[in-house]
């Protein structure tokens, strides 16, 4: 008798544990969703600037502290460095959460698809408003 209701007991001790993990990813992943709005507008007001050659309004979609790093000729290189001309679709992936920054890995794609290069965009919000805080080129 004593093995039943050990058994019977673990059992519901397993499910609330489950069930307890789930609401837990469920609200993070929730929490980070509503966090992450308006970034997509911000990633494709950066690009169409860049776009339109308009770098110093793409530069100041930066973050201060952003620009205390990375003068405008290092900005101005590392985009030159990218060859963002040969790529034409942007596929944004999912959102990840560290220390109460946003980072977004974003990959551009040429017209022929041969071609890919991922880039992780570091978010952070400044006076309510989103600002990019780093960009780095992913290694494979």
């Amino acid at each position: 008798m004593d093995g039943v209701l050990v058994k019977e007991i673990g059992t519901k001790a397993l499910l609330a544990g489950v069930a307890v993990l789930v609401l837990y990813w469920t609200v993070n992943a929730a929490r980070l969703v509503i966090g992450a709005r308006g970034l997509n507008p911000l990633v494709k007001q950066f690009f169409t600037q860049i776009a339109s050659g308009r770098i110093d309004a793409a530069y100041l979609l930066t973050t201060k502290t952003y620009r205390q790093h990375v003068n405008r000729q290092q900005f101005v290189n590392f985009l030159a460095g990218l060859k963002l001309s040969r790529y034409s679709n942007l596929k944004s992936g999912r959102p990840r959460l560290e220390e109460g920054q946003i980072i977004l890995t974003l990959k551009l794609k040429s017209e022929d698809k041969k071609n890919e290069l991922p880039l992780d965009f570091t978010f952070t919000k400044v006076d309510d408003v989103w600002k990019i805080d780093r960009i780095t080129e992913v290694k494979a």
